[in-house]
Formats: C-alpha cells, sequence, structure tokens
C-alpha cells in the first residue's frame, strides 16, 4: 500500500479541521501556557503540533508529528524553550503534504530578526504567488503555502513589523489567522472577512492569543475580545496596538466551526457553541421530526444536538454509541474492509439500548456516507426495530477552499445522490437534512455575515483558476 492509498483508506468520513494557533506574551513561562492551550486546541489539528519561544536574544524550537502527548512528553522539552514569548501550533494539513518539513510554527531569519509564524486556514491565490516567487528566485523549504507569507513579509519595503505583515497579505487572499512572534512581541491576524475563530485572552499581566476560548478555560485565562476581522494585532510591552488590513469585505464567518468544528465549551464568532448546537438540534426536530422511542447521538460531535432534538420531540436521549477514545492509528489487514474495520474499532453500539427501539440517530454532517452507512447497520444489528437519521446541517453539495478539507464534489454523496437515494444506500427508514435557514437560524439572530459555500456552492471568494488542494499530489510526490 503506497503513502496516499493508505492516507485515502485512513480518512474518517468527516470533514477535516483546519489547524490550532497559540501565542503567549509575558510570563517567564510562556512555552508552558502555550502547551496547555495546545492541549485544549488537539482537536483542531493531530498530525503535528510544536512550540517556538524566545527571551528576546535566542529562539528556542522543537515540533514534530503526533500529539501534543507525544511531541512532548519529555518535561526536559518544554523547559528547553525559553523565554517570555511562545507562538504554538496544531497541524491538520489543507495545503501542503503531511511531512515533517511543514510541521509549524515555522522559523526563518530576516535580515534583521528572527520570525516564527502559525497559520490556520487557507489562501486561494498561493499558486500563482507562490510561482511569481518562485520564477525571482525564491527558494521554498516546504510545500505549506504559510511560508509564502514570509517570503513576501522579507521582501516588503516597510520598515515597521506590523505594516510587513499588512504589506505580504494585501497580496494574500483566502481565509486565514496568524500568529506571529518576533523577539519583542507576538502578532494575531485574522482575515478580513473573519473566516476562522481567533480571541484574546488575559491572565494577570500575560495576554494569549488563541483559536477558541477552550484554550483560555484550561490556562485559566479571561476572555478579552474576538480579534476583528481585518485585525493586525500588536502585543508588546508597551501595550497592545490595532493595526487593519486595507482589503474591505463582510464576513463570512465559517458555519462549520458551530456545526461540527469547535469544541461545544468554546465561544466563537460571540456565540457560545453549546448553545448553537442544542438549537441546531431544536430546529432539526421541528423540521423533520420521527415516531421513535430513543434519540441517540453519533458521539461526540453530535451529543449536544442530539440533546436539542430530544429536548423538543419529547423523546427520551439515550446512550447507543460508545465511542473508543484511545485507539491512535488503526493498521487493517489487506483483505478487511477498512472503512467497515474502522467503524467497528471506533464505535460500538449499545445493545441493551436499541434492542427492539426505534431510534433517532443524530449526526451533524454527511460527506462520503460510508461511515454513517455503517453505523446505521451496526444500530440495527444490535437489535433496533428502526433507524431516522437526523442530520443538523444541508447536504454538503461543494468543496470547501477556506481551510476545511472537504473530498472533491464528485465524492460527496449530496452533489450526486438526491435525499432518497442517500436514504436508500443509508439502509434507514428516514433521513433529514436541517434546512439552511434552520441552521443559520439556530447559530446567530444575525442572519447575515456566514460562509455557506459547502451547502450552496455559492463562494465569496472564487480560488484563482486551477486552485486545487494539494494534499494527494503531495502525498504522492512524496512517496516517489
Amino acid at each position: 500500500m503506497n503513502l496516499l492509498q493508505h492516507h485515502t483508506e485512513e480518512a474518517e468520513d468527516k470533514p477535516k479541521s483546519n489547524c490550532g494557533i497559540v501565542a503567549a506574551f509575558g510570563h517567564k513561562d510562556a512555552s508552558i501556557y502555550a502547551y496547555q492551550a495546545l492541549y485544549a486546541l488537539q482537536h483542531r489539528g493531530q498530525e503535528s503540533c510544536g512550540i517556538v519561544s524566545t527571551d528576546g536574544n535566542n529562539f528556542y524550537r522543537h515540533a514534530d508529528m503526533g500529539l501534543v502527548s507525544q511531541v512532548f512528553s519529555d518535561i526536559n522539552t518544554l523547559n528547553s524553550l525559553k523565554g517570555n514569548i511562545a507562538i504554538g501550533h496544531n497541524r491538520y494539513s489543507t495545503t501542503g503534504s503531511t511531512m515533517l518539513n511543514n510541521a509549524q510554527p515555522f522559523l526563518v531569519n530576516f535580515k534583521d530578526t528572527p520570525v516564527t509564524i502559525s497559520h490556520n486556514g487557507n489562501f486561494v491565490n498561493s499558486k500563482s504567488v507562490r510561482a511569481k516567487l518562485v520564477e525571482s528566485g525564491a527558494i521554498f523549504q516546504t510545500t505549506s503555502d504559510t511560508e509564502i507569507v514570509l517570503h513576501l513579509m522579507s521582501r516588503s519595503k516597510e520598515t515597521d513589523f506590523a505594516e510587513k505583515i499588512r504589506d505580504a497579505l494585501s497580496q494574500m487572499q483566502g481565509a486565514y489567522c496568524l500568529a506571529v512572534g518576533t523577539k519583542d512581541g507576538v502578532y494575531g491576524v485574522r482575515d478580513p472577512r473573519g473566516w476562522r475563530p481567533l480571541c484574546l485572552g488575559k491572565k494577570d499581566n500575560t495576554y494569549f492569543i488563541v483559536s477558541e476560548t477552550c484554550a483560555l478555560d484550561l490556562i485559566g485565562a479571561e476572555y478579552v475580545r474576538e480579534i476583528e476581522p481585518g485585525e493586525v494585532l500588536a502585543i508588546k510591552k508597551d501595550g497592545l496596538k490595532s493595526y487593519w488590513l486595507d482589503e474591505k469585505a463582510p464576513r463570512t464567518a465559517c458555519i462549520f466551526e458551530h456545526v461540527y468544528f469547535s469544541r461545544p465549551d468554546s465561544k466563537i464568532f460571540n456565540e457560545n457553541v453549546d448553545r448553537a448546537r442544542r438549537k441546531l438540534g431544536k430546529n432539526l426536530a421541528l423540521e423533520h421530526p420521527a415516531d421513535a422511542d430513543i434519540v441517540i447521538s453519533v458521539p461526540d460531535s453530535s451529543n449536544t444536538a442530539a440533546l436539542g432534538y430530544a429536548s423538543t420531540s419529547g423523546i427520551k436521549f439515550e446512550i447507543g454509541l460508545i465511542r473508543n477514545h484511545y485507539i491512535g492509528r488503526t493498521f487493517i489487514h489487506p483483505q478487511q474492509s477498512s472503512r467497515e474495520f474502522n467503524v467497528r474499532v471506533k464505535f460500538n453500539p449499545v445493545e441493551g439500548v436499541l434492542r427492539d427501539r426505534r431510534v433517532v440517530l443524530v449526526e451533524d454532517s454527511i460527506v462520503r456516507g460510508t461511515t454513517l452507512k455503517h453505523l446505521s447497520k451496526m444500530v440495527r444489528n444490535a437489535g433496533a426495530k428502526e433507524v431516522h437519521v437526523r442530520v443538523t446541517s444541508p447536504p454538503i453539495i461543494a468543496p470547501c477552499y477556506y481551510g476545511m478539507d472537504f473530498p472533491t464534489k464528485d465524492e460527496l454523496i449530496a452533489s450526486n445522490k438526491k435525499v432518497e437515494e442517500i436514504r436508500e444506500y443509508l439502509g434507514v427508514e428516514s433521513l433529514g437534512y436541517l434546512s439552511l435557514e434552520g441552521m443559520i437560524g439556530a447559530v446567530s439572530k444575525d442572519t447575515s455575515g456566514f460562509c455557506t459555500a459547502c451547502f450552496t456552492g455559492d463562494y465569496p471568494l472564487l480560488p484563482e483558476k486551477g486552485a486545487k488542494k494539494l494534499l494527494y499530489e503531495d502525498l504522492e510526490i512524496a512517496n516517489n
């Protein structure tokens, strides 16, 4: 099995998240805080992680493939990351392959100062900008589009560092959040459309920039505010200062952050994720009621929505599926059905709950449908009389260019099949998707300002011609 085949077979039938970024400023153990915050953000990336720190004179870096607990298993490693500034990163690759030299944060030397950077998101014009840089003599060490920003910053004629960032990003388009560190400060950057979450926190005299508020909770910091769309927030000894990117655009916050990506105990886009997911389930129950005995979730991302469905429908919520959180990477015999095995090793039905029951199975999304097909069969084999699937988002019909690793359009089951055909494929009694209006209304009273391109095909920012995800291409290159 080559690397490409292994990656494809191992991929879960779920949209893959982007990355988690962290910055800590103003504490002698900044790297310890960054490490703790990365633990809280592990759900945003599990391929690699890393921390870069500085004491104002020297920079220290450690990054590797694996989870936070694996990469920083030795306390001596953390103790070696000295200084009162730290930048951290958890990675899931959306552009650029899964290999060590793509592990962030990156650390490079400009002519006047070392710079470290962590990136969450995806640029839609990276192909053409990278080509121009290569044509002019730039040498790239990675396949990540984050490195493009560093090249543009290093070539900027601006003298103020925040202006270098503004100059570089004036040439880039897409969905991005950045945490940038120098010897005397950190910078938090959010794209003009505010696609991805990024917020500011504080504990005593220490400031933090993190992807989600759950990271602030873990380190005992106070949530201050969101980093605003288009903002470049500089944090130095003399205080905080905001700069603004030149591009002006309406907000297009990714609604999938509320549906699936973010942790339910986080507050993103000024809304509580738990509250939004409960409302998603409530709206789903109103739009697609079911004559059933129990409601169960596909753990863990659908738990809160299933509670919302149960409370509105009056149908009892039960724990019908148990998720194994400790499986790591699974390796299968070539003759086994890899997808079916991965489902069985990750989930196990509770037969005493399911037997002779009519079951509502609540899920947050359907991508290919392969995992849900196996789960539905598993529930039925455990004795369920009927299985009714309810989904807290509309059908996904289009790929994402803004930081989510959706499959190509041809691989999305809803782009090729009608709802009734999907129901037949899943082998269930009924199937109901939440409407676009029901989804947006659950997330916010203000129904404008959200990106729903994966559900509608209406892209707020069109990718350049020929743009595509580089992940599988790069895996093939790496394997040859």
